[in-house]
């Protein structure tokens, strides 16, 4: 379980964004069957999650301290 903590914002991004894709096809789609995005649910779910972690992903902290700095800040 701790092992999931560190990962908590990229999961419900994961989840949010494969909500928002499959709600997109669902609302909007694409009735003629040529976008290559919309025109199946998995394809908009699989993007959606995809581009809702990376969006989340962003606003993760940073918590590893480079040797460089960690030897700056000792001197």
């Amino acid at each position: 379980m701790s092992r999931m903590k560190g990962y908590w914002l990229v999961l419900t991004g994961l989840v949010l964004g494969a909500a928002a894709g499959w709600s997109y096809w669902y609302f909007v789609g694409c009735t003629s069957g040529t976008c290559p995005i919309t025109s199946r649910p998995l394809n908009s779910t699989l993007y959606g999650a995809f581009t809702g972690a990376l969006l989340l992903t962003n606003f993760q902290l940073k918590k590893n301290i480079s040797k460089n700095e960690s030897t700056n800040k000792n001197n």
